[in-house]
């Protein structure tokens, strides 16, 4: 009688253990990995988005930069039709370039150094694959795909760099969408983490992005994109 009560008493403590704690908060169905308040944009979906709850750019000698617009914005050409587009950081300000003349193996190096959009060097084709569900991006700059450097090592491990000819794995992200702060985040699909910008770095690896963050904790992963128009 004394081993069925002990037997009885084991179950009725593992049973507790295994329930959820009253007012524990309900499970959703939000996919994993993804930020509280962020949506992931697929296909023709980033153009509808309101991009940069109206923010704009001195026009530059070679054009002029519009934030993707959707409600409350004029119209705009889809992202899937690769039309160019310019990619701000949150964090300092400034528009992504392209360092095609950096030396190797930093050449293509993409950072957020330019103060406004002077033409190629900052501009991007965001080319969505229906296949894989996942765009790749393409530097006008030198017309390479960016890829992200898993195998570098030190501050320069997972930079991105537009150096590939074609798009694979080393070359595919996500774009996710924050519609409280209509910004964007970026997440590589070879290591599975946000693209942000290392404000913090010094010499020539400063503003270097880098899929490098678990999840969206600030500035650091937050960037705005640009419809670059004329």
């Amino acid at each position: 009688m004394t081993s069925a009560l002990l037997s009885l008493s084991a179950l009725l403590t593992a049973s507790a253990l295994a329930a959820p704690a009253a007012g524990a908060a309900p499970q959703n169905d939000r996919p994993a990995g993804v930020p509280a308040g962020w949506e992931r944009v697929t296909g023709a979906d980033l153009t509808p988005i309101t991009g940069a709850s109206g923010r704009q750019q001195s026009p530059s000698a070679s054009g002029r930069q519009q934030p993707l617009s959707g409600s409350g914005g004029s119209a705009s050409a889809p992202a899937d039709e690769s039309g160019p587009l310019a990619v701000k950081s949150m964090r300092n300000g400034r528009f992504t370039a392209t360092e095609v003349n950096y030396a190797a193996p930093n050449t293509g190096a993409l950072r957020a150094r330019s103060t406004a959009f002077t033409g190629a060097w900052e501009s991007f084709a965001f080319e969505w694959d229906e296949a894989v569900q996942t765009y790749a991006i393409k530097s006008l700059a030198n017309n390479r795909y960016v890829a992200v450097e898993k195998n570098f090592t030190g501050q320069a491990r997972n930079t991105l760099r537009a150096r590939s000819t074609t798009a694979g794995g080393w070359e595919r992200f996500e774009i996710y969408h924050n519609e409280d702060l209509n910004l964007y985040a970026l997440r590589s699909t070879l290591n599975n983490l946000f693209v942000a910008m290392e404000n913090s770095y010094t010499g020539s690896l400063q503003y270097t992005l880098r899929a490098r963050s678990a999840d969206v904790t600030g500035s650091w992963e937050q960037f705005d994109l640009y419809n670059i128009v004329g």
